[in-house]
């Protein structure tokens, strides 16, 4: 993938928020290993304040959580604010309760309604655990979907990025037998005009190059191996083409996946979740992250899970969380202009 260098213009900013995510997974740990100071931005942590601050001592993390006052912000390389969400119920690391699901999502809410009345500039997510919720009677697939309905946005689009590699996606947590019958040109065409508008509003590229996975293998190889290539996929690009969007394929996923294939590409678009992301999480794990394209706010997350087998042991790896914090800081400065 291109690189791209940014001049950074110097402006008020607000609040970066970062949802503490499942209780009791490694979300609470991997903040508590944050450095505030390694940030050009003010960073407000959303979630239960009691249960931070004991991750922390019994992680001996030397991080002090203030309260978060609007207008006012923490000073120096130890001190982190903190938005206060009480837990439904005590919890323990590693062990999860459907109780704390009704938290979870008020984290969520939390950080998704000071984005959206401009209070914070972005949203940074911590790893939830989706089974948990939908064990508490709430129909949850993921953040991505949740935070769309916040929004009233109908077709969110998940995009995930290690390095210089971008994976979006057309459909995302589906059933694999679900997938090509939900897959259609008017689909397609709709989330490559989002990816289209924010890579250029939100990381800068002057004509972002979208290159398009097929679906079957071989990229149906010529109607024999079926035929969603020719009768959906290659009308939709010769339809954005026509819009003016640089976009190419559809692409055998086998081969495009190879340093010469991406080359010349600023994102790839992959038809399901497990056609792109394996691929993405093997060439960055640990330094990846996940954005939602198309929403009115900004929102990253970590590439990883809760790993509840990780959970108040202090081996977790915060290096996603960092790399998100600062996606989220460098796509607020380019919506706002800030980088020429």
């Amino acid at each position: 993938m291109k690189p791209t260098s940014y001049f950074w213009m110097p402006e008020r900013e607000n609040p970066i928020a970062i949802t503490s995510g499942e209780p009791a997974g490694i979300g609470p740990d991997i903040i508590v290993g944050l450095n505030p100071g390694r940030f050009n931005a003010r960073l407000v942590v959303i979630g239960d304040r009691d249960l931070i601050e004991s991750r922390a001592d019994s992680l001996g993390s030397h991080l002090q959580f203030i309260p978060y006052q609007t207008g006012q912000r923490s000073s120096g390389d130890t001190q982190i604010e903190i938005l206060h969400i009480p837990l439904s119920k005590n919890s323990e690391a590693g062990k999860l309760d459907p109780a704390n699901a009704t938290y979870v999502l008020n984290t969520l809410q939390r950080a998704c309604q000071g984005c959206l009345e401009n209070e914070f500039d972005a949203m940074v997510t911590a790893p939830i655990q989706k089974d948990i919720i939908n064990r508490a009677g709430v129909t949850f697939t993921g953040h991505t979907e949740y935070l769309a309905d916040l929004c009233g946005v109908e077709n969110p689009v998940m995009l995930l990025a290690a390095d210089q590699l971008r994976v979006a996606l057309v459909t995302t947590h589906l059933p694999l037998r679900e997938v090509a019958d939900s897959i259609n040109k008017d689909l397609i065409s709709s989330i490559a005009s989002i990816i289209d508008n924010d890579l250029r509003q939100r990381f800068g590229l002057e004509k972002p190059h979208i290159k398009v996975c097929g679906l079957n293998p071989h990229a149906g190889e010529g109607g024999y191996l079926g035929r969603e290539e020719i009768e959906i996929i290659e009308p939709a690009i010769d339809y954005l083409k026509q819009q003016g969007l640089n976009i190419s394929g559809p692409y055998p996923a086998d081969t495009l996946f190879t340093p010469r294939a991406l080359s010349d590409a600023d994102v790839v678009l992959a038809m399901y979740h497990d056609q792109g992301l394996p691929v993405l999480k093997h060439a960055g794990f640990h330094r990846a992250i996940n954005t939602t394209l198309g929403l009115p706010i900004i929102r990253t997350s970590v590439d990883h899970g809760t790993a509840l087998e990780l959970a108040g042991s202090g081996s977790a790896d915060p290096g996603s969380l960092y790399a998100a914090i600062e996606s989220a800081i460098l796509q607020s400065k380019h919506k706002k202009g800030l980088y020429k």
